[in-house]
C-alpha cells in the first residue's frame, strides 16, 4: 500500500472510532454462588414443587370421587323419572276408567234402585277398590315427583362441585408446572462442575444426618418382624425401583412419593389414602423406635414426602423430578414421623 493510502486509511479508522465513541469495557464475570447456596434454593424450589404436587394430589383424588357422585346420582335420577313416568301413566289410566264408568246416583241409590242388589254391592266393592287404587297411584305419583325434584337438585349440586374442582385441579396443575420450571431454570444455570459439587454436598448432609439418627438410638434396635402384608407392599415397592419420578403418577410405569406407597399398600390389600398430607393425617402413627418395613416415613413440617421403610435404617422412594425409584437412607430428608398401614385398630 502506498504511504497516501495508509494515510487515507488510518484517517477513515479514526473517524469511525470518533464517531462510534469509546470502545465498551469487557463485562466483569458474574461471581460465583456459593455452592451450599446454590444446594438450599434447589431444595427450597424441590420442596415447594412437592407441596404443589401432593395438593395437586389431593384434589385429583376428590374430583375423582365427585365424579362417582354424580355418576351415581346421575342413574338414581334417571329411575326416578322412570318411576314417575309410570306413576303418570297409571293415573292417566285411572282417569279413564273413571271417566268410562262415572254415575250420578251414589253407590247407596244404586243399591236401593238395583234389581240386583249383590250385583250393585259387588260393583260398589270394585269401585271402592278402584278409589284405593287411584289414591295410592297418586301417592306414589306425588312421592315420585318430590324425589325426583330432590335428586335433580342434589345432582346440579354434585356437578357444580365436580366443576369447580375440576377448575381448582388445573391451577393447581399449572403451579406444578411453574414450580418445575423453576428448578429447570436453575439447574440449567449451572456448570457441570456446579452440578458436581451440589450433589457431593448434598450427599455429605445425608450422611451426615443419617449418623445423627442411628447414634440417637432413635430406631432402637432395629430388628422387628415384617407383618405379612407389610412384607407384601415392601416386595412391591423394591420391584419398581429405577421407575422414573413423575408428579401426579400412580404407576405402573413412573411414580411420585405417595403415588407408589399408595400403590405398594394397595397392593398389598389395605388402601390407604392417595396423598402423604392424608397419610399422616389418617393412619396409625408409630414411632421412630417401633419401625418396622412396610410403616411409612413422612417428611418435612406439612408431610409433603413420603418414602416406604425396609429395614436397617433404609427407605425406598420415589425422590423428586429427574431421579428414580431408589433406596436411601432414612434420613435423606428432615424426618416428621412414622405411620403403619395396617396396625391392629384400638380396642375401647
Amino acid at each position: 500500500m502506498s504511504g497516501t493510502l495508509l494515510r487515507l486509511a488510518c484517517t477513515a479508522a479514526m473517524a469511525a472510532q470518533v464517531a462510534l465513541g469509546p470502545a465498551p469495557a469487557l463485562a466483569a464475570p458474574k461471581p460465583q454462588r456459593p455452592v451450599a447456596e446454590l444446594l438450599t434454593d434447589l431444595q427450597r424450589l424441590y420442596r415447594q414443587t412437592e407441596q404443589a404436587t401432593e395438593t395437586y394430589n389431593a384434589t385429583a383424588e376428590k374430583l375423582t370421587a365427585q365424579r362417582a357422585e354424580v355418576k351415581r346420582l346421575d342413574g338414581e335420577l334417571a329411575k326416578a323419572r322412570l318411576a314417575l313416568k309410570g306413576s303418570r301413566g297409571d293415573a292417566g289410566r285411572l282417569a279413564r276408567e273413571q271417566y268410562r264408568n262415572r254415575s250420578n246416583f251414589s253407590v247407596y241409590v244404586r243399591l236401593l234402585l238395583a234389581r240386583d242388589p249383590q250385583q250393585a254391592l259387588d260393583e260398589g266393592h270394585v269401585i271402592g277398590r278402584v278409589a284405593g287404587e287411584r289414591a295410592a297411584t297418586l301417592d306414589r305419583m306425588t312421592g315420585a315427583e318430590k324425589r325426583a325434584d330432590t335428586l335433580a337438585k342434589s345432582a346440579r349440586r354434585a356437578l357444580d362441585t365436580q366443576l369447580t374442582l375440576a377448575a381448582k385441579q388445573k391451577k393447581q396443575r399449572d403451579e406444578v408446572t411453574r414450580r418445575l420450571a423453576d428448578v429447570e431454570r436453575l439447574l440449567a444455570s449451572l456448570t457441570p462442575e456446579q452440578r458436581g459439587e451440589v450433589s457431593r454436598l448434598e450427599q455429605d448432609g445425608v450422611a451426615r444426618a443419617q449418623r445423627r439418627l442411628t447414634g440417637s438410638g432413635a430406631l432402637g434396635d432395629d430388628d422387628r418382624p415384617v407383618s405379612a402384608k407389610g412384607g407384601q407392599a415392601v416386595r412391591y415397592a423394591l420391584d419398581q425401583l429405577g421407575k422414573p419420578y413423575r408428579w401426579g403418577a400412580e404407576g405402573p410405569a413412573s411414580f411420585d412419593c405417595s403415588g407408589l406407597t399408595s400403590r405398594a399398600w394397595a397392593r398389598a390389600g389395605t388402601p390407604i389414602p392417595r396423598t402423604s398430607q392424608e397419610q399422616w393425617a389418617r393412619l396409625p402413627h408409630v414411632p421412630l423406635n417401633s419401625l418396622r418395613p412396610g410403616d411409612l416415613v413422612i417428611y418435612f413440617p406439612e408431610a409433603t414426602h413420603v418414602a416406604l421403610y425396609l429395614g436397617d435404617g433404609k427407605v425406598v422412594q420415589a425422590p423428586r423430578t429427574g431421579e428414580n425409584v431408589k433406596i436411601s437412607p432414612l434420613a435423606a430428608n428432615p424426618v416428621l414421623g412414622a405411620v403403619r398401614p395396617d396396625a391392629a385398630p384400638r380396642r375401647l
